[in-house]
Protein backbone atom coordinates (compact mmCIF):
# COMPACT_ATOMS: atom_id res chain seq x y z
CA UNK A 1 0.00 0.00 0.00
CA UNK A 2 3.22 2.43 0.67
CA UNK A 3 3.87 2.44 -3.14
CA UNK A 4 0.32 3.91 -3.84
CA UNK A 5 0.51 7.83 -4.52
CA UNK A 6 -0.48 9.77 -1.50
CA UNK A 7 -3.36 11.80 -1.74
CA UNK A 8 -4.21 14.96 0.62
CA UNK A 9 -7.94 16.43 0.87
CA UNK A 10 -8.52 19.89 1.50
CA UNK A 11 -11.77 21.23 2.79
CA UNK A 12 -11.88 18.10 4.27
CA UNK A 13 -15.23 18.92 6.36
CA UNK A 14 -17.24 20.28 3.06
CA UNK A 15 -19.54 18.01 0.85
CA UNK A 16 -16.97 17.00 -1.28
CA UNK A 17 -14.31 16.73 1.08
CA UNK A 18 -15.89 14.28 2.83
CA UNK A 19 -16.80 12.23 -1.07
CA UNK A 20 -13.48 12.96 -1.96
CA UNK A 21 -11.71 11.28 1.56
CA UNK A 22 -14.60 8.28 0.77
CA UNK A 23 -13.50 7.89 -2.54
CA UNK A 24 -9.93 7.79 -2.36
CA UNK A 25 -10.15 5.51 0.92
CA UNK A 26 -12.60 3.42 -1.42
CA UNK A 27 -9.50 3.13 -4.23
CA UNK A 28 -7.51 0.42 -4.60
CA UNK A 29 -5.02 2.81 -6.97
CA UNK A 30 -4.28 5.21 -3.81
CA UNK A 31 -3.59 6.37 -0.07
CA UNK A 32 -5.40 9.08 1.97
CA UNK A 33 -2.70 10.43 3.28
CA UNK A 34 -4.23 14.17 4.72
CA UNK A 35 -6.58 16.12 5.02
CA UNK A 36 -7.24 20.07 5.71
CA UNK A 37 -9.45 22.34 7.24
CA UNK A 38 -9.30 25.76 7.80
CA UNK A 39 -7.24 26.86 11.48
CA UNK A 40 -9.79 26.75 14.42
CA UNK A 41 -12.48 24.40 12.82
CA UNK A 42 -13.49 21.81 15.11
CA UNK A 43 -12.22 19.00 13.25
CA UNK A 44 -8.34 20.21 13.31
CA UNK A 45 -6.96 17.14 15.51
CA UNK A 46 -9.24 14.48 15.20
CA UNK A 47 -9.18 11.29 12.72
CA UNK A 48 -10.57 12.25 9.69
CA UNK A 49 -13.00 9.16 9.43
CA UNK A 50 -14.25 9.79 13.36
CA UNK A 51 -14.89 13.24 12.19
CA UNK A 52 -17.18 12.15 9.24
CA UNK A 53 -18.95 9.43 11.62
CA UNK A 54 -17.37 6.87 10.60
CA UNK A 55 -14.17 4.26 11.84
CA UNK A 56 -10.83 5.87 12.45
CA UNK A 57 -8.70 5.80 9.07
CA UNK A 58 -4.86 7.27 10.94
CA UNK A 59 -5.19 10.41 9.24
CA UNK A 60 -5.43 13.30 11.78
CA UNK A 61 -6.75 16.87 10.08
CA UNK A 62 -4.82 19.56 10.64
CA UNK A 63 -4.47 22.90 9.68
CA UNK A 64 -1.07 23.04 8.46
CA UNK A 65 -0.93 22.50 4.51
CA UNK A 66 2.45 22.23 3.70
CA UNK A 67 2.90 19.57 6.17
CA UNK A 68 0.54 17.54 4.99
CA UNK A 69 1.33 18.53 1.22
CA UNK A 70 5.01 17.53 1.90
CA UNK A 71 4.14 13.89 2.39
CA UNK A 72 1.65 13.59 -0.72
CA UNK A 73 2.04 12.87 -4.49
CA UNK A 74 -1.54 14.91 -5.02
CA UNK A 75 -3.57 17.61 -3.60
CA UNK A 76 -7.25 17.66 -4.55
CA UNK A 77 -9.06 20.82 -3.45
CA UNK A 78 -12.55 22.10 -4.11
CA UNK A 79 -12.38 24.99 -1.63
CA UNK A 80 -12.57 29.14 -2.73
CA UNK A 81 -10.29 31.05 -4.92
CA UNK A 82 -8.44 32.62 -1.97
CA UNK A 83 -7.26 29.22 -0.23
CA UNK A 84 -7.05 27.39 -3.46
CA UNK A 85 -4.39 29.85 -5.24
CA UNK A 86 -2.31 29.61 -1.24
CA UNK A 87 -2.86 26.41 -1.26
CA UNK A 88 -1.42 25.78 -5.39
CA UNK A 89 1.96 27.65 -4.62
CA UNK A 90 2.82 25.38 -1.78
CA UNK A 91 1.67 22.02 -4.00
CA UNK A 92 4.05 23.24 -6.32
CA UNK A 93 7.02 23.40 -3.30
CA UNK A 94 5.85 19.78 -2.71
CA UNK A 95 5.93 19.06 -6.02
CA UNK A 96 2.68 17.36 -5.76
CA UNK A 97 0.16 17.05 -8.67
CA UNK A 98 -2.93 20.05 -7.95
CA UNK A 99 -6.26 18.88 -8.89
CA UNK A 100 -8.59 21.81 -8.68
CA UNK A 101 -12.10 21.59 -9.06
CA UNK A 102 -12.80 25.28 -7.29
CA UNK A 103 -14.87 27.64 -9.85
CA UNK A 104 -14.69 30.99 -9.31
CA UNK A 105 -11.80 32.09 -9.83
CA UNK A 106 -11.00 35.67 -11.26
CA UNK A 107 -8.15 37.01 -13.66
CA UNK A 108 -5.36 37.82 -10.77
CA UNK A 109 -6.00 33.90 -9.06
CA UNK A 110 -5.17 32.25 -12.84
CA UNK A 111 -1.76 34.72 -12.64
CA UNK A 112 -0.75 32.55 -9.32
CA UNK A 113 -1.80 29.32 -10.77
CA UNK A 114 -0.17 29.64 -13.90
CA UNK A 115 3.19 30.69 -11.81
CA UNK A 116 2.47 27.90 -9.59
CA UNK A 117 2.33 25.18 -12.99
CA UNK A 118 5.94 26.28 -14.14
CA UNK A 119 7.31 24.08 -10.95
CA UNK A 120 4.36 20.98 -10.61
CA UNK A 121 1.26 19.64 -12.32
CA UNK A 122 -1.95 21.11 -11.90
CA UNK A 123 -4.99 20.00 -13.41
CA UNK A 124 -8.20 21.98 -13.34
CA UNK A 125 -11.91 22.21 -14.54
CA UNK A 126 -15.42 23.64 -13.80
CA UNK A 127 -16.50 20.01 -14.05
CA UNK A 128 -14.50 16.58 -12.98
CA UNK A 129 -16.97 14.49 -14.52
CA UNK A 130 -16.72 12.56 -17.77
CA UNK A 131 -20.83 13.44 -19.00
CA UNK A 132 -20.23 16.56 -18.53
CA UNK A 133 -16.53 17.03 -20.10
CA UNK A 134 -17.93 14.83 -23.65
CA UNK A 135 -21.05 17.51 -23.37
CA UNK A 136 -18.56 19.96 -23.48
CA UNK A 137 -17.58 18.96 -26.93
CA UNK A 138 -20.46 18.38 -28.40
CA UNK A 139 -21.67 21.60 -27.42
CA UNK A 140 -18.57 23.17 -29.20
CA UNK A 141 -19.43 20.86 -32.09
CA UNK A 142 -23.00 22.26 -32.62
CA UNK A 143 -22.55 25.40 -32.26
CA UNK A 144 -19.24 24.97 -35.01
CA UNK A 145 -21.96 22.93 -37.37
CA UNK A 146 -25.10 26.01 -36.78
CA UNK A 147 -24.85 29.98 -37.67
CA UNK A 148 -26.09 32.54 -35.50
CA UNK A 149 -29.17 32.17 -36.36
CA UNK A 150 -29.06 30.03 -33.72
CA UNK A 151 -29.52 31.57 -30.57
CA UNK A 152 -27.74 29.54 -27.62
CA UNK A 153 -29.16 29.49 -23.94
CA UNK A 154 -27.29 27.65 -21.15
CA UNK A 155 -28.89 27.01 -18.08
CA UNK A 156 -27.86 25.12 -15.03
CA UNK A 157 -29.27 24.39 -11.55
CA UNK A 158 -27.18 23.68 -8.22
CA UNK A 159 -28.45 23.93 -4.32
CA UNK A 160 -29.01 26.48 -2.15
CA UNK A 161 -25.59 26.97 -0.56
CA UNK A 162 -23.70 27.27 -4.10
CA UNK A 163 -21.70 30.73 -3.61
CA UNK A 164 -21.23 31.55 -7.37
CA UNK A 165 -23.28 31.95 -10.67
CA UNK A 166 -23.11 31.17 -13.61
CA UNK A 167 -21.52 28.03 -12.07
CA UNK A 168 -17.88 26.76 -13.24
CA UNK A 169 -19.78 24.18 -15.69
CA UNK A 170 -21.98 26.38 -17.43
CA UNK A 171 -18.87 28.58 -18.04
CA UNK A 172 -17.13 25.91 -19.60
CA UNK A 173 -20.11 24.92 -21.89
CA UNK A 174 -20.12 28.85 -23.06
CA UNK A 175 -16.65 29.03 -23.90
CA UNK A 176 -16.75 25.73 -26.16
CA UNK A 177 -20.18 27.33 -27.64
CA UNK A 178 -18.42 30.53 -28.26
CA UNK A 179 -14.96 28.15 -29.69
CA UNK A 180 -17.27 26.88 -32.21
CA UNK A 181 -18.31 30.15 -33.63
CA UNK A 182 -15.30 31.08 -33.42
CA UNK A 183 -15.79 33.96 -31.10
CA UNK A 184 -14.65 33.79 -26.98
CA UNK A 185 -17.04 33.92 -24.42
CA UNK A 186 -16.03 37.39 -23.13
CA UNK A 187 -17.17 39.08 -26.23
CA UNK A 188 -20.59 37.01 -26.85
CA UNK A 189 -21.92 36.42 -22.46
CA UNK A 190 -24.68 37.59 -21.38
CA UNK A 191 -25.98 36.87 -17.86
CA UNK A 192 -28.68 37.90 -15.62
CA UNK A 193 -31.57 40.03 -17.56
CA UNK A 194 -34.04 41.90 -16.25
CA UNK A 195 -36.30 44.89 -16.50
CA UNK A 196 -36.62 45.79 -20.43
CA UNK A 197 -33.54 44.37 -21.81
CA UNK A 198 -34.61 44.55 -25.44
CA UNK A 199 -34.82 42.30 -28.15
CA UNK A 200 -31.84 40.32 -28.26
CA UNK A 201 -28.32 40.47 -29.81
CA UNK A 202 -27.59 37.98 -32.64
CA UNK A 203 -24.84 35.58 -31.62
CA UNK A 204 -24.74 36.00 -28.17
CA UNK A 205 -24.59 33.20 -25.83
CA UNK A 206 -27.04 33.80 -22.38
CA UNK A 207 -26.63 32.48 -19.07
CA UNK A 208 -29.41 31.88 -16.47
CA UNK A 209 -29.02 30.17 -13.13
CA UNK A 210 -31.16 28.40 -10.92
CA UNK A 211 -30.35 27.58 -7.21
CA UNK A 212 -32.62 25.90 -4.48
CA UNK A 213 -32.69 22.46 -2.22
CA UNK A 214 -30.08 20.38 -3.13
CA UNK A 215 -29.84 19.99 -6.72
CA UNK A 216 -26.16 18.75 -7.09
CA UNK A 217 -25.99 19.96 -10.81
CA UNK A 218 -27.89 19.92 -13.81
CA UNK A 219 -27.05 21.59 -17.02
CA UNK A 220 -28.72 22.39 -20.62
CA UNK A 221 -27.14 23.77 -23.50
CA UNK A 222 -30.25 25.15 -25.84
CA UNK A 223 -29.59 26.06 -29.37
CA UNK A 224 -32.85 28.19 -30.43
CA UNK A 225 -34.23 29.04 -33.97
CA UNK A 226 -37.18 30.12 -35.75
CA UNK A 227 -39.05 26.68 -35.56
CA UNK A 228 -37.01 24.44 -33.99
CA UNK A 229 -34.71 23.89 -30.63
CA UNK A 230 -32.13 21.72 -29.84
CA UNK A 231 -31.36 20.69 -26.21
CA UNK A 232 -27.89 19.15 -24.77
CA UNK A 233 -28.32 18.02 -21.10
CA UNK A 234 -26.40 16.58 -18.43
CA UNK A 235 -27.51 15.80 -15.21
CA UNK A 236 -25.62 14.56 -11.84
CA UNK A 237 -27.38 13.40 -9.22
CA UNK A 238 -24.36 11.93 -6.90
CA UNK A 239 -21.42 13.97 -5.96
CA UNK A 240 -19.46 10.91 -5.94
CA UNK A 241 -18.56 11.20 -9.92
CA UNK A 242 -17.03 14.35 -9.19
CA UNK A 243 -14.90 12.46 -6.83
CA UNK A 244 -14.06 9.63 -9.00
CA UNK A 245 -13.40 12.12 -11.72
CA UNK A 246 -10.86 13.94 -9.70
CA UNK A 247 -9.07 10.94 -8.05
CA UNK A 248 -8.15 10.10 -12.09
CA UNK A 249 -7.10 13.16 -12.85
CA UNK A 250 -4.63 13.03 -9.72
CA UNK A 251 -3.63 9.43 -10.77
CA UNK A 252 -3.07 10.63 -14.26
CA UNK A 253 -0.75 13.59 -13.38
CA UNK A 254 1.77 11.63 -11.67
CA UNK A 255 3.94 11.36 -14.75
CA UNK A 256 3.48 14.72 -16.32
CA UNK A 257 5.76 17.07 -17.04
CA UNK A 258 5.00 20.49 -15.18
CA UNK A 259 2.19 22.76 -16.07
CA UNK A 260 -1.67 23.30 -16.81
CA UNK A 261 -3.99 20.48 -17.74
CA UNK A 262 -7.73 19.79 -18.08
CA UNK A 263 -10.30 16.62 -17.81
CA UNK A 264 -9.92 16.82 -21.61
CA UNK A 265 -6.40 15.95 -21.15
CA UNK A 266 -7.37 13.18 -18.42
CA UNK A 267 -9.59 11.79 -20.80
CA UNK A 268 -8.09 12.23 -23.86
CA UNK A 269 -10.82 13.69 -25.36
Amino acid sequence: MSDLPGIVITGASGRMGQMLMKTVLASDKARLVGAVERPGHDWIGRDAGAAMGGAAVGVTVTDDPLEAFAQAQAVIDFTAPAATTHFAELAAQARAVHVIGTTGLGPADLDRLEWAAHHAVIVRAGNMSLGVNLLVQLTKKVAAALDADWDIEVVEAHHRMKVDAPSGTALMLGAAAAEGRGTTLDHARVSGRDGITGARARGSIGFSAIRGGDIVGEHDVIFATEGERITLRHIATDRAIFARGALKAALWGQDKRPGQYDMLDVLGL
